[in-house]
């Protein structure tokens, strides 16, 4: 670490250097609380008067100054005894056969009014409840009112084989694959239907947050959505990586090293069936020598990482093609924000115009790294991202008065036990036996954090 350090320090003490922030030309109106009743405002009216840390210069520590550093403490950093959550774990077994795992906090939620908001959370590439950056969001979101918290309801979304979430099938996730974002929603709004679901994705987590918002238009289960440091434009945002020393090497070996990690704890569950082409591509990523995320891509998540018809792709230019997020931002039916930092050396490429969509604002700070923002804290280490964050939830769940609206479709219980939509009858879920009180705050052994 020493060494690499004198490579990418910068001076200390640097000048502030305050956000940019874009609004559409013309934000959208939306209705809001007030004494006496309510009132319309102008979505960046809103952010301007109740969002105020957005606006706010984010200064690093002084020996975190660039976004190497600041996405290398993200990994190597110690964050144990900071933001520490305990979960009510729920399996969900889905109709295509795989399990999800959703943790809910607080564990007890006896005092909670039905309609209550709800973070719901998307992890990075191979993360789960317990990273850093969600607790540092969810530690304060769900403390009580009167200890300085939102008294909200949280769910994390921990995708396939992640967090100790098993794999009962033949297919793992991916950038873009929705429909497991889809099923946990219709089970998290079947639970509270008065209770208002604010999306908040990190990473990869935060890219199928966007397509999912982008697919279902006015069906969204969402009622609001935060993005950090989204990457976007998958395939030219892979080129990027691959175009320099540290990306190629550092961030996306690293990536890769995760992934693979990922596929060896499961692969007799993904092998099951030796004749299966996602088994073949198992055996196949399983030979790779320190691959990068392309080179794992290519080789395993392009036919592994959703169902038919889209996958399997034929290499992972067209995986990345279909699976990113920058298109869907047009098409966002909500209040949307997305926060990313210029110098994160995993995303390089931010569609700052927000595809000219009046409910979204786009912010770009200039340092922070990938998920990092690490500034001086009460004590220690916290996060910038961290305060403007809750304000937005707090806007979004507690102040704008939502259209009244049906949100997803029709549910129904099949024969089977399983909860459908009507019209997408092929996707399903139901609660399993087993879950309860979870430790939020370990990690999962031999996997990099922060990721």
């Amino acid at each position: 670490m020493g060494a690499l350090y004198s490579v990418l320090a910068a001076p200390s003490d640097p000048p502030k250097s305050y956000p940019i922030i874009h609004f559409a030309e013309e934000p959208a109106e939306l209705e809001v609380k007030t004494e006496d009743g309510s009132e319309k405002l102008s979505l960046r009216t809103l952010i301007e008067t109740r969002c105020q840390s957005l606006f706010t210069s984010f200064q690093p520590l002084w020996w975190m100054a660039n976004g190497h550093l600041q996405t290398l403490y993200c990994v190597l950093g110690s964050f144990g005894d900071v933001d520490r959550m305990t979960y009510n774990r729920t399996y969900l077994r889905l109709a295509d056969g795989g399990t999800i795992g959703l943790d809910f906090a607080p564990v007890d939620q006896s005092s909670l009014d039905p309609d209550t908001p709800i973070v719901c959370v998307q992890h990075g590439l191979t993360g789960g409840s317990y990273e850093p950056y969600v607790r540092a969001v969810l530690s304060r979101a769900c403390a009580p009112v009167t200890e300085g918290g939102l008294g909200y309801r949280a769910v994390v979304i921990n995708f396939r084989g992640c967090a100790g979430v098993p794999i009962t099938s033949q297919m793992l996730y991916s950038a873009g694959q929705t429909d497991d974002t889809r099923l946990a929603l219709a089970h998290v709004a079947s639970l509270y239907p008065n209770a208002p679901l604010l999306g908040l994705g990190f990473s990869l987590g935060s890219n199928v947050m966007t397509r999912y918002l982008g697919e279902e238009g006015l069906q969204t289960r969402l009622y609001a959505a935060c993005a950090l440091a989204c990457p976007w434009d998958l395939r030219q945002n892979n080129h990027g990586l691959l175009n320099s020393f540290l990306g190629k090497h550092v961030y996306s070996k690293g990536m890769g090293a995760n992934l693979s990690r990922l596929l060896q704890k499961h692969l007799m569950a993904l092998i099951e069936d030796p004749d299966h082409e996602v088994a073949k591509a198992a055996h196949a990523a399983m030979q790779l020598k320190n691959p990068t995320l392309e080179k794992f891509d290519d080789t395993f998540t392009r036919i592994a990482g959703g169902p038919k018809p889209h996958f399997p792709f034929r290499d992972a230019d067209e995986y990345y093609r279909w699976g990113s997020s920058h298109d869907m931002v047009k098409k966002v039916t909500v209040p949307f924000l997305a926060i990313n930092a210029a110098d994160d050396p995993v995303v390089r490429h931010v569609p700052m115009d927000g595809g000219g969509n009046g409910l979204v604002v786009m912010e770009l700070t200039d340092r922070g790294g990938h998920l990092g923002w690490f500034q001086a804290g009460p004590g220690y280490i916290d996060r910038w991202t961290t305060k403007p964050v809750l304000e937005w939830l707090k806007l979004v769940g507690n102040d704008i008065i939502h259209e009244k609206r049906q949100r997803g479709p029709e549910m129904f219980v099949d024969d089977d036990g399983f909860t459908r939509e009507r019209g997408r009858e092929h996707l399903g879920f139901k609660v399993l036996p087993g879950g309860g009180p979870i430790d939020g705050n370990g990690g999962e052994d031999g996997m990099f954090q922060g990721l």
